[in-house]
């Protein structure tokens, strides 16, 4: 099979849904046996819930969504007046759909009514952030929660359609038509639909593609437009798959795998199950390794790595890692499946559907255990654990990279240093997410400068934003008794920096007791001399007594070993540092060279104790 998902041409796909007959991809709330089916696996305590909850919404106002709240974003930079109310919306709808189906008497029809026509008489359904402006009727854009609600509103359709006012079923796909269909095959100025000389594609084009696509497979009667969709949309997909390094791996990092990835498989199913198998975009031998990335990345059980815009606090799709673990038969995701709780951070009515269908095995199994080395040379991550069969064990991930990365940060040559299930030498993050954090100030926000990072500052300058501030791999190996990477950085650095060399070397050693790590990095000036200092941030306690350098966890501390004959060191508090969980305190951990020096290093000892 090719390597591109683009073989597929409309004449031929119309011609797989001509020869497949139309079935619903989940049971309509008319297929009882289906339905009762499910609430026993489900179990009563579930079901009780589900239906506590939808009655509590069936009695709770419709959250208002006036114009001058949408306007706040555009005012203030503020995302979350309007998006909180707004995601109520559809939460309440999901858990009142689910309620109606499991029941299916009747006495939660006219609430979904009630909020599926609010919905609907949204003029927007953007996100504020991604349209700022009131709407244009003529010129409808589709974001992320356009494309979604689509989704939601077509499945929706799918489950109740029959049993809800006939006029909603005609105003949901008048809507989806005018604010989705039309616009996504007469317009090219869809920024996330294609990469292009200017600009590259993210997670973006998962989600909207598989949005669109998606309420096109439920929705769309004429045949050939809902090939010419579908066509657009597999070779979007080609697109998202790219952004993947070849071995699997997503600069986005874990939290966005299950976002972006996540919807790919939504659509994969579905067009799977509209074409009987003929459309198959689970075929790419890269599916595969991406599909794997969770397993990868993780530090400990229920931590992942966080570099760039991902959350340091988040939980996988259980769901999703269900799906895959069964569809490309993978058992270790199956068993981290089992650890996930339900994924209550994403409310949208089609993920809490395959929630209920694709859910884990209920046999449990043993958990999965990580590699002692993982590696992704295009991106440049690097993972060391010294026993991955202790949860408690230390590990340690590093990248290089570039710094014009989806959803990138200035963090070339970061290190996380994780022990006892917390990481003490800590990526803080990323930052609230406001209109301005997506502006021209981005790289002032804290989170997103190498300020907010462990990596050096030569001469007093930090990295720059541009996919010419890179690092180079000089070396990367890895043995039974140690991992190894080196880093040549200076090309991370502004010219006004004057390196002619920054390198970082990383060695991970698994010597007994609890292994240890090296951090060094030797820098040389093209002329002249200059100050050098190089960083750890931590949100832990720093103690600099006279046992030496701690970072006191709340289970276990790192000694940070370094010559105090050639290095200062401080610590600087950043304090109301502004991230996606709220306000935190960062400390910088600065090593100094105490004079101007034209080369020189600087050696940190990371050792558990």
């Amino acid at each position: 099979m090719s390597k591109k998902l683009c073989q597929y041409n409309p004449v031929d796909i119309e011609r797989y849904l001509r020869e497949t007959e139309y079935t619903p991809p989940f049971p309509p709330g008319s297929d009882r046996a289906a339905w009762m089916k499910l609430a026993e696996n489900l179990g009563i305590e579930k079901v009780k819930s589900i239906f506590t909850q939808a009655e509590k919404d069936a009695a709770t106002p419709i959250p208002p969504l006036p114009a001058s709240l949408f306007l706040e974003c555009k005012r203030t930079g503020q995302r979350e007046g309007y998006q909180v109310p707004r995601s109520a919306r559809r939460t309440m709808l999901r858990s009142l759909v689910f309620a109606e189906c499991l029941e299916y008497s009747g006495r939660f029809l006219d609430p979904i009514l009630d909020l599926a026509w609010a919905i609907l008489e949204e003029s927007s359904w953007d996100l504020p952030a991604h349209q700022l402006e009131l709407t244009d009727f003529e010129h409808h854009i589709i974001d992320l929660g356009a494309a979604s609600t689509a989704l939601d509103l077509a499945e929706l359709d799918s489950l109740l359609g029959p049993v809800l006012d006939s006029r909603l079923g005609m105003r949901i796909r008048y809507e989806i038509n005018q604010r989705i269909f039309i616009p996504y095959l007469t317009r090219h100025d869809h920024w996330w639909m294609y990469r292009t000389e200017v600009r590259d594609v993210n997670n973006w084009t998962a989600v909207c593609t598989a949005g669109v696509v998606g309420s096109a497979l439920y929705l769309e009667k004429d045949l050939s437009r809902l090939a010419e969709i579908i066509a657009r949309g597999i070779r979007s997909m080609d697109d998202y798959l790219a952004t993947f390094d070849r071995d699997g791996g997503s600069t986005e990092g874990p939290g966005y795998w299950g976002y972006g990835f996540g919807f790919y498989v939504v659509l994969a199913h579905l067009l799977e199950h509209r074409t009987n198998g003929k459309i198959n975009l689970f075929a790419p031998e890269k599916i595969h390794k991406i599909a794997q990335f969770p397993l990868r990345t993780n530090l400990s059980p229920q931590v992942w790595v966080n570099f760039s815009d991902c959350d340091r606090n988040f939980t996988f799709n259980a769901a999703l890692l269900a799906f895959l673990a069964r569809r490309l038969d993978i058992p270790a995701l199956m068993a981290l499946a089992q650890t996930q709780p339900e994924h209550e951070k994403r409310q949208e009515l089609a993920w809490g559907l395959r929630f209920m269908f694709w859910m884990p095995d209920q046999t449990p199994l043993p958990p999965f255990v990580s590699a002692r080395h993982d590696w992704y040379p295009e991106m440049t991550w690097m993972f060391s654990r010294y026993d991955p069969e202790n949860p408690d064990a230390l590990s340690m991930a590093v990248k290089g990279g570039h710094n014009a990365e989806m959803h990138n940060q200035n963090d070339v040559g970061n290190i996380i240093v994780h022990l006892n299930q917390e990481s003490l030498i800590a990526d803080v993050g990323r930052g609230r997410y406001t209109l301005q954090y997506f502006g021209p100030q981005r790289y002032e926000f804290f989170a997103n400068s190498s300020l907010g990072h462990s990596v050096p500052l030569p001469a007093g300058f930090m990295q720059k934003a541009g996919r010419e501030y890179c690092a180079q791999v000089l070396l990367h190996e890895s043995t039974t008794e140690s991992d190894t990477l080196v880093l040549e950085m200076k090309n991370a650095y502004p010219s006004e920096a004057g390196l002619s060399s920054l390198q970082r070397k990383v060695v991970f050693h698994r010597e007994a007791p609890t292994g240890w790590i090296e951090l060094e990095d030797s820098f040389e000036y093209t002329s002249g001399s200059g100050i050098f200092e190089t960083a750890l941030t931590t949100f832990s306690e720093v103690d600099l007594g006279e046992n030496g350098l701690l970072i006191k966890g709340t289970r276990g501390n790192l000694r940070i070993g370094y010559d105090p004959a050639a290095v200062q060191v401080r610590v600087d508090l950043y304090e109301d540092v502004d991230l996606s969980d709220g306000l935190k305190e960062v400390r910088r951990i600065v090593f100094e060279i105490p004079e101007p020096a034209h080369t020189g290093k600087i050696r940190l000892e990371i050792v558990p104790v």
